[in-house]
């Protein structure tokens, strides 16, 4: 089977194959004796820095994403042991740093700071005299001696 040579990420996006770096290693967990002969796990590693395919503000926001999956050089590193067979889990690291440079894509709307109209400030406020007012009728009782 051909495995293509360009990841496609979004219209303007594609990764070289070249890009991507993969180490194959034993799974953790359960298994039998197929998870101590076999090396199914799969770790990708994506250098973010040295990526020619990203946009700069792309690059940024991937690498503010990622969070503690990006080494001190730049590097995402994705491990992937969820399937029996070394070529199911190349699919879903593949898959997953997809997602994430695809979540990176979408610039987030930037907050114009409001005030607030007139009206609801003045029902603020109303509101809170209501409040205060009946507050302030739970004292002691006062006694006329």
């Amino acid at each position: 089977m051909e495995r293509p040579s360009h990841i496609v990420v979004t219209r303007s996006i594609s990764l070289p194959e070249e890009e991507l770096l993969f180490r194959f290693v034993r799974a953790s967990g359960p298994g039998g004796q197929n998870v101590n002969k076999v090396s199914t796990a799969v770790e990708l590693r994506f250098d973010v820095r040295r990526s020619s395919s990203l946009p700069e503000g792309v690059r940024a926001r991937l690498l503010a994403l990622a969070g503690r999956r990006v080494t001190n050089d730049g590097v995402i590193v994705i491990d992937a042991q969820r399937h029996r067979t070394q070529e199911r889990n190349r699919a879903d690291a593949i898959e997953r740093l997809v997602d994430l440079i695809r979540q990176a894509t979408v610039v987030p709307r930037v907050r114009r700071p409001t005030r607030p109209t007139r009206g609801s400030q003045e029902r603020r406020i109303a509101g809170k005299k209501k409040r205060a007012e009946h507050k302030s009728g739970r004292g002691r009782a006062q006694h006329d001696d």
